[in-house]
């Protein structure tokens, strides 16, 4: 018996500024996953920094499935002398 995973939208509006983990539905079927802070969302598009500073644009129809992540922890220092 094969079990799947139920697909669920949490984010709102109020999540702009926050760290996000986006599944969306691909053109050619299947689905990706984006992880970013929201900058904005506005007329049905959010704009996510991703960690490396690049901007991506996803169309809110897209999103098949959504929640807030914790924030990138900060990098650990090397220790070594």
């Amino acid at each position: 018996m094969h079990l799947r995973g139920r697909l669920v939208h949490r984010i709102t509006h109020d999540d702009v500024g926050r760290r996000v983990s986006l599944r969306i539905t691909l053109p050619e079927g299947g689905f990706t996953d984006i992880v970013g802070v929201v900058e904005s969302w506005a007329e049905g598009v959010l704009t996510l920094r991703r960690r490396d500073d690049s901007m991506v644009e996803v169309a809110e129809h897209d999103i098949a499935a959504s929640r807030v992540v914790p924030p990138v922890p900060p990098r650990r220092r090397d220790r070594r002398p």
